[in-house]
């Protein structure tokens, strides 16, 4: 788990999922999700950015079966798919249908598109750049074969 600073703490857009009561424990206190998501070792802060992500009957059902994996507190099991539906609407409000993986996932394929075409054009420009040094080469060669003879064929002539 990681440390988060004092200040990312107080001003998490999390908090008040993170310190709402899931319900009350045997021994009279509240368990708040925070408490509840270290218990299990999971970072609360991840946790609640994941759920947050997801549409809200997934993550509902998600943080149902985290909240199955604590020990019984004063709540019944039957509670729990209640208990997380009241705490997920306390998550920032995002678009968290169904559908709204579809954005996300076109920016994504735009993306590599871009990256792709980028790479193309790397490599045809190199390409380019190969071919024209490889003709100017070659066209160097026979200029210097060509002067090397017209320059000889005067002396030789001699």
């Amino acid at each position: 788990m990681a440390l988060r600073s004092p200040s990312t703490l107080i001003n998490s857009e999390f908090n008040q999922f993170l310190f709402a009561p899931i319900g009350e424990e045997g021994n009279g206190m509240m368990l708040s999700v925070v408490s509840a998501l270290a218990r299990l070792e999971i970072d609360p802060w991840e946790e609640a950015a994941r759920l947050a992500g997801l549409p809200n009957e997934i993550a509902a059902a998600a943080l149902g079966q985290l909240i199955d994996r604590l020990p019984r507190g004063l709540w019944v099991r039957s509670d729990t798919p209640e208990i997380a539906t009241r705490l997920i609407a306390l998550l920032p409000q995002r678009t968290r249908t169904v559908g709204s993986d579809q954005p996300r996932d076109t920016k994504r394929a735009k993306m590599r598109l871009s990256v792709i075409e980028g790479l193309l054009i790397l490599a045809l420009t190199a390409s380019l750049l190969f071919t024209t040094i490889g003709h100017r080469g070659s066209g160097l060669n026979r200029a210097t074969d060509g002067s090397a003879s017209a320059i000889t064929s005067p002396a030789a002539e001699r």
